[in-house]
């Protein structure tokens, strides 16, 4: 803990006019507390060594700015790639299939769906499927079982659902 003796009073006594410094920066006050934030943590991570620098408020200064503009860089090459690619094309609603069927994987236990997903939408093998859950062969095969038996009941209660309500 010796190592950091010091680093509270010099937070106490820097915060404020380091958070200032940098939403008059940005102009963004969230974005100046994270960049703050981010600058401390390093200052904290090598104080042994900013604690011998003549001064190490211009040190975590200069950390929290070139956050700030290392932020920006990222904002503006995410406009650039925005405007150099745009948005992609616009995707069809789902049908009618579609929303059914995601409502009736909502409603089985999550392990059934896990399966049921990975085999059936992801095109793995009950071995590959196994091998990615950790689970033995049988119990894919039991939990598929079991699901696809769950999914087919509460499909075809939607769908004599649909029939009484027309």
């Amino acid at each position: 803990m010796a190592e950091h003796t010091g680093f509270e009073e010099f937070y106490s006594g820097t915060r404020h006019r380091l958070v200032t410094y940098l939403y008059a920066m940005t102009g963004d006050r969230a974005e100046a507390q994270d960049a703050a934030q981010e600058a401390y943590v390093r200052a904290w991570q090598r104080w042994s060594t900013v604690s011998t620098y003549d001064n190490p408020e211009a040190w975590l200064r200069n950390v929290a700015s070139r956050l700030c503009m290392n932020h920006w860089r990222k904002a503006r090459n995410r406009v650039a790639a925005y405007l150099r690619h745009g948005t992609g094309p616009d995707v069809d609603a789902p049908s009618e299939n579609t929303v059914a069927l995601i409502a009736a994987l909502k409603r089985l236990p999550v392990a059934d769906r896990q399966v049921i997903t990975m085999y059936h939408l992801m095109d793995l093998s009950v071995a590959e499927v196994a091998a990615q859950t950790g689970l033995p062969v049988n119990t894919v095969k039991t939990r598929l079982s079991r699901g696809r038996r769950a999914l087919a009941g509460l499909l075809d209660t939607d769908a004599s659902e649909e029939y009484t309500h027309a």
